[in-house]
């Protein structure tokens, strides 16, 4: 048995799809035998987000009030750290989180940099990027303008493509092993949907700022959609987006057909975020800007929910087609025409895409699976 600590984002962000992302390293590890703590800091001014009130502050009450009770609820109350903007330890005292890291095998960095100081005394110390593309670009910028970069004994990312010729993603100096994201399937139990379930997504219209890189701009799902715009008038089923953010032309959406929620309150806990998943028949999905131009390969953990739900997903393709199979359960997509297809057929035959979408997720993103790999290529 390891001593495994995961450093990421619940407590500042404690909505359901940022939970369940690092709630499936957390139950992955755990369900391996290993020894497991979460932490995580606030790391700058007004970085928490109280759901209740909708604004950004230092008071982390709200948020270690929701993810306290989900550890509590999978075994894991004793075993998570908050480090406030006051310097106050949540959970874990500050010389029990010293004596962690002093004992800890591995520390799993899902953030970037916050506990590396800690994590000096880990034996390894591991990088983990859900954003390819930007985060390597991010990297060489920084370093040009001579800035130190975080140091870790291994740097993974979920664009499988990444360090290939498959993607035009710069490497940043670094090695990059590649893998699919986990998802603890246990969780998303299948139930089928109603006749008239919708497909559905859930995403924010702008989540990190446009990047420039070689002299061209790179931008996230707001630069995607409307390619995609007409796609209700090409389809029988109803198209839904719970979508968030400041920006998002809700007026444009609606009177192409789109039917559009809040995500906020969809996201509001990791069971509100199961259940609108649980009631729609399938996923539609566009992806970052940054993401299909440079074909990184990148595959996200909510499309790994819906699959694991049974739920068959159409996504706009990242080059991860070359690494999943596509065409049953599961479809690449690169236009609204090809969109349309997939959404019609999975239609015609809703409980064949449905078993094999479950299949995908069981063999490829089953969180046990995934992350006992990863140990394994980490000698652990």
């Amino acid at each position: 048995m390891a001593r495994i600590i995961v450093g990421g984002t619940m407590i500042r962000y404690p909505l359901g799809g940022m939970n369940q992302w690092v709630l499936a390293w957390l139950l992955g590890f755990q369900k391996l035998g290993h020894d497991v703590y979460f932490v995580e800091k606030s790391g700058w001014e007004n970085s928490c987000y109280d759901v209740e009130r909708k604004i950004m502050t230092d008071d982390c009450t709200y948020g270690i009030g929701v993810v306290s009770g989900i550890l509590k609820r999978f075994g894991l109350n004793d075993q998570w750290c908050f480090l406030d903007s006051s310097n106050q330890f949540h959970g874990l005292s500050r010389q029990k989180v010293k004596e962690v890291f002093k004992t800890s095998d591995l520390f799993v960095d899902l953030e970037g940099g916050e506990w590396l100081e800690e994590a000096e005394n880990s034996k390894l110390r591991v990088f983990v990027d859900g954003e390819p593309g930007w985060c390597q670009m991010a990297m060489e910028l920084a370093s040009k303008e001579g800035k130190p970069l975080p140091d870790y004994d291994y740097y993974w990312t979920m664009g499988r493509n990444v360090g290939t010729e498959r993607s035009i993603t710069p490497t940043a100096g670094k090695s990059w092993k590649t893998f699919c994201p986990p998802v603890y399937v246990d969780l998303f139990p299948y139930h089928p949907p109603k006749k008239d379930a919708s497909f559905t997504t859930v995403m924010q219209w702008q989540s990190n700022k446009e990047i420039e890189f070689n002299g061209i701009k790179y931008g996230q799902k707001d630069m995607e959609f409307p390619k995609f715009l007409d796609l209700p008038q090409q389809v029988e089923s109803r198209l839904e987006i719970a979508v968030s953010g400041p920006k998002v032309p809700k007026k444009i959406l609606t009177d192409s057909g789109w039917l559009v929620r809040n995500a906020d309150n969809i996201s509001i806990s990791i069971d509100s975020y199961k259940d609108y998943i649980l009631a729609s028949k399938g996923e539609f999905s566009v992806v970052k800007n940054v993401f299909v131009e440079t074909n990184c390969g990148m595959f996200s953990d909510r499309s790994g929910y819906y699959l694991a739900s049974g739920r068959p997903a159409v996504v706009q393709d990242t080059g991860f087609s070359d690494h999943l199979p596509c065409g049953q359960g599961l479809f690449a997509v690169r236009t609204a025409e090809e969109a349309a297809g997939a959404i019609n057929e999975i239609t015609a035959d809703f409980d064949r895409h449905s078993r094999r979408a479950r299949e995908i997720a069981v063999e490829y993103m089953d969180a046990p699976k995934v992350l006992k790999k990863f140990l394994m290529e980490l000698g652990i």
